[in-house]
C-alpha cells in the first residue's frame, strides 16, 4: 500500500482474531516506530510484546490492579481477565522519561505517541488490524511495576493487533479547511 494511502485511510480496527501479525509484518510495523520524531535522539520509547499465555498473566495483573481498592463483582472480574484476550498480540508502549536540558518530559511522551501512530499506520498498510487503548490501567503503578517498569517509565498505552474479523470501516471524510487556517500575523 502506498504511504499516503495508508496515512489518509488508516482507521482503528477493534474486532480482532488470530492470527497475530507474521514475523515479516512485525518487522515492518516495529521498524516504523523507530522513525518517530525524536528531539535529541533520546529514543524514549520501548515496547513489550505480549502474546500467547502471557496475555492471561497480564489479565491477572489487570485484575490485581483493578481490585487494589475494592473487590470487583463476578462479571467485572471476568471482563477484566478477558481484556487482553481481545487480540492475539498486545504491545505495551512505554515512555522512558530522561532528564535533558532541551527535551522536556512532554516532548518525550509525544515522541512515544509518534512511534505508536507510526506502528498503527504501518499495521494498516500491512493489512493488520490494530487499535490503541489507554485509560486507568495504563496509568496504574501496580500494572507498571508488575510489568517491570523502572521508576522513570510510564505506560503510554496498549496496542492490540491481529487479523480483522471484518474489513475495516472506511475512514471518515474530513474537510481539511475545518482544521487548517492561514495565520497572517495580524
Amino acid at each position: 500500500m502506498d504511504a499516503l494511502e495508508a496515512l489518509h485511510n488508516r482507521v482503528s480496527v477493534g474486532g480482532l482474531t488470530e492470527p497475530a501479525p507474521s514475523r515479516q509484518q512485525r518487522e515492518a510495523i516495529f521498524r516504523a516506530a523507530l522513525r518517530a520524531a525524536d528531539h535529541g535522539n533520546l529514543r524514549p520509547w520501548r515496547f513489550l510484546v505480549v502474546e500467547g499465555e502471557a496475555r492471561n498473566r497480564i489479565g491477572e495483573i489487570y485484575l490485581q490492579a483493578s481490585e487494589a481498592d475494592a473487590p470487583l463483582s463476578g462479571p467485572q472480574r471476568e471482563r477484566t481477565l478477558a481484556m487482553p484476550l481481545r487480540a492475539p498480540l498486545i504491545l505495551v508502549a512505554i515512555t522512558r522519561l530522561q532528564e535533558h536540558p532541551k527535551v522536556p518530559f512532554e516532548e518525550q511522551r509525544m515522541s512515544t505517541a509518534g512511534a505508536v501512530q507510526a506502528m498503527l499506520t504501518a499495521a494498516f498498510a500491512e493489512g493488520v488490524g490494530a487499535y490503541w487503548r489507554t485509560g486507568a490501567l495504563a496509568e496504574n503503578r501496580v500494572v507498571a511495576n508488575a510489568l517491570g517498569l523502572a521508576g522513570n517509565e510510564e505506560i503510554s498505552g496498549f496496542i492490540y493487533m491481529g487479523t480483522p474479523k471484518k474489513p475495516p470501516r472506511p475512514a471518515p471524510e474530513l474537510a481539511v479547511g475545518d482544521f487548517f487556517a492561514e495565520w497572517t500575523g495580524d
